[in-house]
């Protein structure tokens, strides 16, 4: 067995079952990673069943497991100055709702459509097992670009889903929590789900099927992305150290928790630049003036007291 897996460059055929063939790289040269990858494949006859299972458990890991963070963030009172609706608190029951959705979906809609991604992949030239991985460079470049695209399809699709009748029967679920929480970045209609998702998983595959230049480890690290992104934006925290105070063009949970609030403006999901061009923000950028004032004058309010109560212990 040791021999065999020595030979570590996996090549799909037509059939879709996996080839071995000697190259230039042999199994002790590979990081841990890429061992780890190795001998995950091998211990699968069937390719794609093993595709689909390592996608979905990166999926349900990375979800839920970015959504804990801000489950404890809940029960920290020093952490409530950060949060943008702070009047509103979705209750335990709301909660659970939303999770016992959530999994619904995951299970009965991604799922089936995880094991009718390797067929797909496959047939545009998507490396799957192939070892070592893609130069980071390459996946950094890639990933931004995945980004872009996805940022681009969802502020459309997006504002189709707020037109009549596409928003009464489609995008009005996700719209029951105005005040929006980590969970609920997956809270939509099965249609909702379909269609936002293309963006995600179809700048992959519209890139691979151009170029046949894309490794499965890269789509799941911009799937990864994708999804910190998501459970960020729908947080309902903006800190200190969050990543729009460091990309002035990044949205964050400040520029989507408003859609949330108001139910208008701010489309996008992960850059600002298609609000802006296309005037979808003007009220998000009115109500963040008014809320910048109004904290002005409170702490300007706060100081002049201060100062008067200084005053009075001197006289």
């Amino acid at each position: 067995i040791n021999k065999k897996r020595k030979k570590i460059f996996f090549l799909q055929n037509m059939n879709n079952s996996t080839l071995e063939n000697s190259f230039n790289t042999n199994y002790d040269e590979l990081n841990f990673a890429e061992k780890a990858w190795t001998n995950y494949f091998n211990s699968f006859e069937s390719e794609a069943i093993a595709t689909a299972i390592i996608a979905f458990l990166m999926h349900e890991i990375v979800y839920f497991g970015r959504c804990i963070p801000f489950i404890i963030a809940d029960y920290i009172p020093s952490f409530a100055k950060y949060k943008l609706q702070p009047n509103k608190v979705n209750t335990a029951g709301e909660q659970w709702i939303c999770l016992k959705s959530v999994l619904t979906s995951h299970f009965l809609i991604e799922l089936p459509l995880i094991f009718g991604f390797h067929p797909i992949a496959t047939l545009f030239g998507m490396d799957i097992t192939t070892v070592p991985f893609p130069h980071w460079q390459t996946m950094s470049y890639q990933i931004a670009l995945f980004f872009i695209i996805e940022d681009t399809f969802h502020y459309w699709a997006h504002r189709l889903l707020h037109y009549g009748p596409f928003y009464k029967y489609i995008h009005k679920q996700h719209h029951e929590y105005s005040a929006p929480f980590g969970l609920a970045a997956e809270y939509a209609h099965p249609l909702e789900v379909l269609i936002l998702g293309t963006g995600t998983i179809g700048g992959p595959l519209l890139w691979v099927s151009i170029t046949h230049n894309l490794h499965l480890m890269t789509v799941f690290i911009w799937i990864s992305l994708r999804l910190f992104q998501a459970i960020d934006a729908h947080s309902g925290y903006d800190f200190p150290w969050s990543l729009r105070h460091f990309l002035p063009f990044w949205a964050g949970a400040e520029h989507h928790d408003y859609h949330h609030m108001a139910f208008v403006n701010c489309f996008s999901t992960s850059f600002r630049w298609w609000d802006h061009l296309m005037g979808t923000d003007l009220k998000y950028k009115s109500y963040r003036k008014k809320r910048a004032d109004e904290l002005k004058a409170i702490a300007a309010s706060g100081s002049t007291a201060a100062s008067s109560s200084d005053n009075k212990k001197t006289n």
